[in-house]
């Protein structure tokens, strides 16, 4: 009697083990699987603003560049405009006083030569602020020779000499690539001129055989600070910025503290 109770018991065991094993088992599995539907959840919110930030920062530039663009248009047209009129005025004003009288007051002419000066001071300035703003050339002729054009003026002044190296052929630019380009090279050698005090600086420009833009960027100047003064700057980054919105890499190879400068920048076309 008393076996056959066991008996009883033990039937009634095994299988509510069974069952709690199985339970058990399926309690770890919906677990795990809401720790990965959770992670992937994490994965796409994090992917998501990540495309949130870049759409962010490529719409920052779109709008720079617009705003440079109407800006470089409101003073060659309006200011520029405004300014040459007033030069052609003085001019006016210095020939009828030199007609209208047998000795012309000296002072007076001087006056107006001096005031012709400025105004044509201000015209120089007007023109090259809307060109640096949003360079014509560019346009019309190209990154490299706009390049080239920029390194002959500074050539020309004998303190730094600017050497710039492209294949013969290059694929054709979007322009929104060639004007991001622009921007990046331009800051980096503002940079250089303003602070390396350099007197060499080569851009090596190639393409790679996965269609990437190489260029490489270098100065024989003083270098980066050191580690405990080094801060990114505002140059640096707008290079960064640029670079990203064009999908593609910036590293420096320039150690801070060591002499001259070095940076590659690959950019996909």
């Amino acid at each position: 009697m008393e076996a056959a109770k066991n008996m009883s018991i033990a039937n009634l065991l095994v299988p509510f083990s069974i069952v709690l094993f199985i339970i058990a088992i399926g309690v770890i599995l919906l677990y795990h699987s809401f720790q990965k539907k959770l992670y992937i959840n994490e994965l796409e919110n994090a992917a998501n603003k990540a495309r949130h930030q870049e759409d962010l920062l490529e719409n920052a530039v779109m709008v720079q560049e617009t705003e440079r663009k109407r800006i470089a248009s409101d003073l060659h047209d309006e200011l520029g405009a405004i300014i040459s009129i007033m030069k052609m005025n003085l001019l006016f004003i210095m020939q009828k006083e030199k007609k209208g009288k047998e000795e012309p007051d000296p002072a007076t002419l001087e006056t107006l030569q001096n005031l012709t000066r400025l105004a044509e001071t201000g015209l120089n300035t007007v023109r090259n602020l809307s060109h640096q703003l949003m360079p014509p050339q560019l346009a019309a002729f190209g990154l490299i020779r706009t390049l080239n054009s920029f390194a002959d003026s500074i050539n020309g002044a004998g303190l730094t000499k600017i050497v710039i190296d492209v294949p013969d052929e290059l694929p054709e630019i979007e322009w929104m690539t060639t004007l991001g380009l622009y921007r990046i090279l331009m800051e980096l050698l503002t940079n250089t001129l303003k602070h390396a005090q350099a007197s060499l600086v080569t851009i090596d420009i190639s393409i790679s055989n996965k269609n990437e833009l190489l260029i490489s960027y270098a100065d024989n100047g003083i270098g980066l600070p050191t580690v405990g003064t080094l801060k990114a700057g505002m140059g640096l980054k707008n290079i960064e910025a640029r670079v990203n919105v064009l999908k593609g890499t910036y590293n420096i190879s320039s150690p801070p503290g060591a002499r001259g400068f070095q940076s590659a920048i690959t950019i996909p076309l």
